[in-house]
């Protein structure tokens, strides 16, 4: 098994294993007091951010809150590449604090038929991906993952991963969740990133990603996985999915006091 080591313990989340576990049994005992979490329906994909977990973190926990506790199939991280790296999967497995999530190989192998792998691209720093990994563990510690790093964001190459997606899951007959790793506007006012995420989202509702992406250009909305959530949302929908749900919305001022400059973080999950 090769590891990608947890580059980014003791910054975006703890390296002390007792002190993140904490800090997630906090999030998720909220999450649960929170009816408006409850999974109405079978969850195909969902969005999650990928700041520091004191920030983006309870969005984290409702996103994955959607997900069956007891759920043991793979978990496809999509992330974006924000180095600008061409498309690419990986067979490498993950490092955490509370432990390694292993990759499914089988899959990835499958996946590389369609998305060529490159395991030096994923070993740089790149938060994306890694920051999902505690929360699976965590939550899910017998689960498996894999992930794709997306460097083109255009809607068509989206639909193209999506596919990539679907016809491996229909060769190996994996049992899949997807996540789609994404922050949402970055570095303006509370109340414009609140007004423009959410009139992006909103799109989400009935799986529209067409207009999705006319809504993120149209408006320069600067949500840095824009690709990953379309390739998610294109995914769950071929699989059944009938609609998007907002679980979660907050910025980084809800933490900081900072109203002025803030990223905006949504947990979405696709029903």
């Amino acid at each position: 098994m090769v590891l990608r080591r947890a580059t980014f313990a003791g910054m975006f989340y703890p390296d002390n294993p007792a002190h993140l576990k904490q800090i997630l049994d906090k999030f998720f005992k909220t999450v649960s007091e929170n009816s408006e979490s409850a999974n109405l329906g079978k969850t195909f994909g969902i969005v999650s951010p990928h700041a520091g977990i004191a920030y983006s973190g309870l969005s984290s926990a409702f996103a994955y809150s959607t997900v069956d506790l007891n759920f043991s199939g793979t978990f496809l991280v999509i992330g974006p590449s924000h180095s600008g790296y061409p498309d690419s999967s990986t067979t490498l497995s993950w490092e955490t604090p509370l432990g390694v999530v292993e990759n499914d190989i089988s899959f990835s192998k499958a996946l590389s038929e369609y998305i060529p792998t490159d395991d030096f691209v994923h070993n740089q720093r790149e938060n994306s991906i890694e920051v999902q990994m505690p929360f699976i563990k965590y939550r899910f510690p017998n689960a498996k993952a894999t992930a794709i790093l997306m460097g083109n964001q255009s809607l068509k190459n989206a639909k193209r991963v999506s596919d990539a997606i679907y016809n491996t899951v229909s060769v190996t007959k994996s049992d899949v969740i997807v996540v789609a790793s994404s922050d949402f506007s970055h570095y303006i006012p509370k109340s414009q990133a609140e007004k423009y995420d959410k009139y992006a989202i909103d799109a989400l509702k009935d799986l529209n990603t067409d207009e999705f992406y006319r809504r993120i250009h149209d408006e320069g909305i600067s949500a840095c996985g824009y690709g990953p959530i379309t390739a998610m949302v294109e995914y769950c929908r071929k699989k059944g999915a009938k609609k998007g749900r907002l679980l979660h919305y907050s910025t980084s001022g809800d933490i900081t006091k900072d109203f002025s400059q803030v990223v905006g973080y949504a947990a979405i999950s696709v029903e």
